[in-house]
């Protein structure tokens, strides 16, 4: 009788040498170029609203009033004032030249002029702080007042951004400090769109290490961002244009274990294909393929399915023509 035991019926694969991009991995924020909280400049109660959430508005659109009935009444008061001082001081500029007043009259006329100018300046600057005026163009986030709210120069009115221009922030081990280079090319994804890519360039690098982290800030220039918002969290890898041949087998083939990373490497000896494992050093994976960075040779065969009925020695079948 024959108590050979049947051979252990596996998937292989070659292992081969692949150019990859030599990659840097993080995590960051997206942000836009130009965003703020807006608030008021002076307590008051709000009059009125004029922007909507969600609403594009251009540089210098009023976004909300507050009372300012107090500040109108004293500013028509100086502009009368201001008239009477001007009529003053131009008579007085006539008779000067007549030589029918004495200078100091002149004098005095032209500073209660210059007085009136100053009062209504001042009150001009007070009826400013009554507004809420956007400082770019943007998109209005939600407002979280309502007219008749009395708010003070603490509340937070709602948030403006621009979201023509968005970046990254992002942060690397100092260690990669050196590898870094502005305008090196940035590949992002985020849940919000998990089959869609975004380029990004690397604009900023920090001038110091965080000593409290050890890492060091960056910062990145989106190249399409559309449909991302302030505050995403996103993935990304830099490509360090340096390109490296590494060994890669399919995410498969590899064993992990605490006692190291196996691969079963088929070897044909007297007419018979035979497992034996061989311990790796495994690098990153991509795209359903591991690189190798030590432990096997280009133009091996491993083992890609099977491998928890496999041993030292042990006997196997494939297909031939199988990669």
């Amino acid at each position: 009788m024959d108590f050979t035991p049947p051979l252990i019926s596996i998937d292989t694969a070659i292992a081969e040498t692949t150019t990859w991009p030599s990659l840097i991995h993080s995590v960051g924020t997206i942000r836009a170029a130009r965003g703020v909280n807006l608030s008021t400049e002076s307590d008051g109660e709000i009059i009125s609203l004029k922007a909507t959430p969600g609403q594009f508005i251009e540089a210098g659109t009023i976004i909300l009033e507050l009372n300012n009935r107090e500040a109108k009444a004293k500013q028509a008061r100086l502009k009368a004032t201001l008239e009477l001082k001007q009529l003053l001081f131009d008579r007085d500029a006539q008779l000067i030249k007549q030589k029918s007043i004495p200078k100091s009259r002149y004098d005095q006329s032209r500073a209660h002029l210059r007085e009136a100018k100053a009062e209504l300046s001042e009150i001009n600057a007070v009826l400013d702080t009554k507004v809420v005026v956007a400082p770019f163009s943007g998109t209005i986030g939600i407002i979280k007042v309502e007219i008749g709210d009395y708010v003070d120069t603490d509340t937070e009115v709602t948030s403006l951004q621009d979201l023509s221009l968005l970046e990254v922030d992002f942060s690397l081990p100092a260690k990669r400090a050196p590898n870094l280079e502005k305008g090196q090319a940035i590949i992002l994804t985020t849940d919000a769109f998990s089959e869609q890519v975004f380029a990004a360039k690397l604009r900023d690098i920090d001038s110091r290490i965080d000593p409290s982290t050890r890492n060091v800030l960056l910062r990145g220039e989106l190249i399409n961002g559309k449909g991302l918002l302030p505050g995403m969290f996103v993935r990304l890898s830099i490509d360090l244009d340096q390109p490296r041949d590494l060994v890669t087998v399919p995410e498969t083939a590899v064993g992990y274990s605490l006692q190291g990373d196996t691969i079963y490497v088929i070897r044909n000896e007297n007419n018979q294909s035979l497992a034996e494992p061989t311990i790796v050093q495994v690098g990153e994976s991509r795209d359903g393929y591991t690189s190798i960075l030590s432990g096997l040779s280009e133009g091996l065969r491993v083992a890609t399915t099977g491998q928890n009925k496999l041993f030292q020695g042990a006997a196997v079948k494939y297909d031939q023509d199988a990669n």
